[in-house]
């Protein structure tokens, strides 16, 4: 067989181009793909990072409303039970009416208090959600490249706000 006999003649010269064609792919690999792909991943990295920091400033920042929200809640029940004793102190038996009166108006006050909170309260968090979800579409689309139906993100975040 010609193709054997010669082998002995070429295969160093086929082992020389061998390695310097392994050796053209490692430093093309090593030298021009990898420093882009680390790149690559480490701005994904901070970007997720950024992320992840904004929702908890986000959770912060509705914790800190709740927070508000409670201490006019208090401030405004001790303000409405130092009324109703004012008002029983200075009236008598024939007062009494008035007094009912009073503190009707005053739980009204606390309602309508109470609900505008409630409110303000629901907004801040759909706001939030809103938000979260916009973040969570964005980084499931840039990290997995997968489009995010908004309901499904929305539900997502949902989920992890009420654990």
């Amino acid at each position: 067989m010609p193709q054997l006999s010669q082998l002995s003649e070429v295969y160093l010269s086929q082992f020389l181009w061998l390695a310097i064609a392994l050796g053209f792919i490692f430093f093309v690999i090593a030298r021009g793909m990898v420093p882009k792909i680390q790149a690559t991943v480490d701005a994904r990295e901070k970007r997720i990072a950024g992320d992840l920091e904004a929702a908890q400033q986000a959770r912060a920042a509705a914790d800190e409303t709740e927070a508000a929200w409670r201490a006019r809640m208090d401030a405004a029940r001790a303000e409405a039970a130092r009324v109703a004793q004012e008002a029983k102190a200075e009236s008598g038996r024939d007062a009494e009416a008035k007094v009912k009166a009073a503190a009707d108006k005053i739980n009204l006050k606390i309602e309508s208090a109470q609900d505008a909170i409630r409110g303000a309260l629901a907004s801040a968090r759909s706001e939030i959600e809103s938000v979260a979800a916009e973040a969570t579409q964005e980084m499931v689309r840039r990290v997995a490249g997968l489009t995010l139906d908004k309901k499904d993100a929305a539900a997502a975040v949902k989920a992890e706000l009420n654990v």
